[in-house]
């Protein structure tokens, strides 16, 4: 009979939790990794890379073996090592949530190529450079004694070979060239590349002859990996498709959908590891196979409601632990030559394997130095495979320490190198280009409206579709700009930006109505932007506005309109939809500047059907101007009519108060007398 006195009264075995001990290593972790994340990234440098030098920083590269074992006692590191990979799972679904593959499409040739290639040259370097470590006395020690020369070999070479997806998608946005045609075309290489890669790994994993640790699985379970796949792909992922339905059901994200999905990630994650290649394949296939069709909202959701647990907490506990296994102390001047040979052949290797493939594909050559520079971006996904290989056998502690240093020093590198390939002027210049090339060319006049999100637009689209007076073909482009929030982080989620522009979009969807009941089509252009004045800038140089027009309080309207130039109506701040009746008041100032507020001015009153008041003392010229604008059919008013607060009124940029009246104020700068003009209402063709 089974003796439960005797258990009870048996000591336990292993180690034994302190719960207190491990919940201020969490605290500590959490402050160390957020701080150095908050501080590299004030200097251009992903948060993710402060991030892991804290790991590294509280192991004994700088706190020395000691003290780093007196903060993190070796009984109670194998609790840590459970929340790091439950962070690593999430992490990884994540990886595979936001790879999409309609980025690679209209782009498959450029993005095959540069992926095969500046995965090739560094795997086939890579092979090379395993084959001088074990065959040199002085880097003899670097290849771990239990390892086969090609499983070593080959694992090298796919480590040599990855990019990192997410922390290259981070770059893009943070520099806003996700809006350029080198950043689609990036994201489309690292797409296929994050693709290659990870089954190059696994095939790598398979042939080293590695299992998950079970034993009671023969060794061709392997190959079930293969049929696994496809059930995925084919079986799993349409049935998902209820997920979908699901949340437009119920409207939001409920326990039950993010339910399945949590139990999903976990047993794909199992699946691979009971398979033999690794948990962090599950997670990450599972993570592909969600829908993409109509499911953005709900993707949104899933990866906000990870982020706050994925990395805030656990992914911070996966850089401690990998960072306890980095000993920079104990590497020594040996140890140098190796270390730049690892950097050599990573960078060189992933440079001109990305460059060649770019240029066969007749890429230009900035452009292709700028894709060669953002493959090169390693950063977590290195992190990963390098923890893999530490654990299955492949990497010396030495190797790992040297391999984590390449690591972190690809991807320190990328945006500084690029600042000399793809300047931010150039950037801002590629966005606005696009952004005409999207409009198309055929409106002959345009007008170009700043959007503020606190302010009515519909008071701005009505006094541009005045300004065009009839003309045909013409368009008002609206742009809304808004300020690019916080960095965006490891795990934060693509979506988020996505979010935020359809949001932008629907907000402006009423103004897109409007275009429509008077008949001039109304174009949006909404996105984050991390300098929205500078886009603007380059927005006006691309078009070429007939019109600008802007709210008073817009703080990107002095480089603006310092840029453009054509006649800006500048709207103070609160101005609500003027009445049907309320006049339109100019005040005269005897230039070029006045004359063109007249135009101005009666564009909007003929617009509106209502009268114009032109004011001040501009003598025999002013009396010219309205006999002009009389014999035209334009509805003067007599000197005793009251202020209306719509007014047109020349004044230099900033002179807000100059007339003490509230309305519509204009800056232009014009060659000849505008006053020879024809205006009719809205719908019609202007004729002279």
């Amino acid at each position: 009979m089974f003796d439960f006195n005797a258990l009870l009264a048996a000591p336990a075995k292993g180690p034994v939790l302190d719960i207190s001990v491990i919940l201020a290593q969490l605290a500590l972790i959490i402050v160390v990794a957020r701080l150095a994340g908050k501080a590299v990234s004030k200097i251009g440098i992903p948060p993710v890379v402060g991030e892991i030098g804290a790991g590294v920083l509280l192991g004994p590269s700088l706190l020395g073996m000691e003290l780093s074992q007196e903060l993190f006692p070796l009984d109670q590191r194998g609790y840590l090592d459970v929340l790091a990979r439950v962070g690593l799972v999430l992490f990884m679904f994540v990886v595979g949530l936001e790879l999409d593959i309609k980025l690679i499409k209209g782009r498959e040739k450029v993005a095959g190529s540069v992926s095969i290639c500046s995965i090739l040259l560094p795997f086939t370097l890579g092979i090379g450079l395993a084959h001088i470590f074990v065959n040199s006395n002085a880097t003899e020690a670097l290849k771990p004694a239990d390892a086969d020369f090609w499983p070593f070999a080959l694992f090298m070479g796919a480590a040599m070979s990855i990019t990192a997806f997410p922390v290259l998608a981070r770059i893009l946005t943070d520099r806003r060239m996700h809006r350029t045609e080198t950043g689609g075309l990036a994201l489309a290489c690292a797409a296929t590349d994050d693709i290659i890669a990870w089954t190059l790994l696994a095939v790598v994993l398979a042939i080293a002859g590695v299992d998950g640790g079970h034993g009671h699985l023969p060794s061709w379970a392997i190959y079930l990996a293969i049929p696994f796949v496809l059930v995925a792909i084919f079986v799993v992922r349409p049935a998902l498709g209820t997920l979908t339905k699901a949340y437009h059901k119920a409207g939001e994200l409920t326990p039950t959908i993010m339910s399945v999905v949590l139990v999903g990630l976990l047993l794909f994650a199992a699946t691979t590891e009971v398979l033999g290649i690794h948990y962090i394949f599950g997670a990450f296939l599972f993570g592909a196979i969600i829908p993409h069709e109509q499911a953005a909202a709900m993707r949104h959701e899933i990866l906000v409601r990870l982020e706050q647990i994925s990395v805030l907490l656990l992914l911070p506990v996966f850089f401690l632990i990998s960072g306890l296994k980095v000993n920079i102390q104990g590497l020594g001047v040996k140890h140098l030559i190796p270390l730049l040979a690892i950097l050599t052949v990573a960078i060189v290797g992933k440079y001109v394997g990305a460059y060649v493939g770019a240029r066969i594909q007749k890429v230009p050559h900035w452009q292709a130095s700028s894709l060669g520079l953002l493959m090169n971006t390693r950063g977590l996904t290195e992190l990963i495979i390098l923890n893999v290989g530490l654990e299955k056998g492949l990497l010396s502690p030495e190797l790992f320490t040297l391999m984590v240093i390449m690591a972190l020093v690809t991807t320190v590198m990328t945006g500084p190198l690029l600042g000399f390939t793809y300047p931010q002027r150039r950037v801002a210049r590629d966005i606005a280009e696009a952004e005409r090339a999207a409009l198309g060319a055929e409106a002959v006049d345009r007008i170009l409206v700043l959007s503020r999100t606190d302010q009515d637009d519909s008071v701005l689209v009505e006094i541009a579709a005045a300004q065009l007076a009839g003309a045909q073909p013409a368009e008002i482009v609206v742009a809304d700009l808004q300020p690019q929030g916080r960095a965006l982080e490891v795990g934060s989620g693509l979506s988020l930006e996505l979010a935020e522009m359809a949001s932008a979009m629907e907000r402006q969807q009423v103004l897109v109505r409007r275009g429509e009941e008077i008949g001039i089509p109304v174009r949006v252009i909404a996105h984050a932007s991390a300098d929205v004045e500078q886009d603007l800038v380059e927005l006006v140089a691309v078009l070429k506005p007939q019109g600008l027009v802007a709210w008073s309080d817009d703080p990107s309207l002095d480089g603006v309109v310092a840029a453009n130039e054509s006649p800006v109506a500048v709207v103070p701040a609160g101005t609500p939809t003027q009445d049907a009746d309320a006049p339109v008041i100019v005040h005269w100032s005897g230039d070029v500047s006045g004359e063109a507020a007249i135009v101005l001015g009666a564009r909007i009153a003929v617009s509106r059907g209502t009268t114009l008041d032109v004011r001040g003392d501009g003598g025999r010229r002013q009396a010219a101007a309205r006999n002009a604008l009389a014999e035209r059919g334009v509805r003067l008013a007599e000197a005793d009519v009251e202020a209306g607060p719509l007014a047109a009124v020349p004044t230099e940029l900033g002179s807000f108060t100059a007339s003490g009246t509230p309305g519509i104020r204009v800056r232009a700068e014009l060659d000849a007398a505008p006053v020879d003009f024809a205006v009719v209402p809205l719908g019609t063709t202007a004729s002279v």
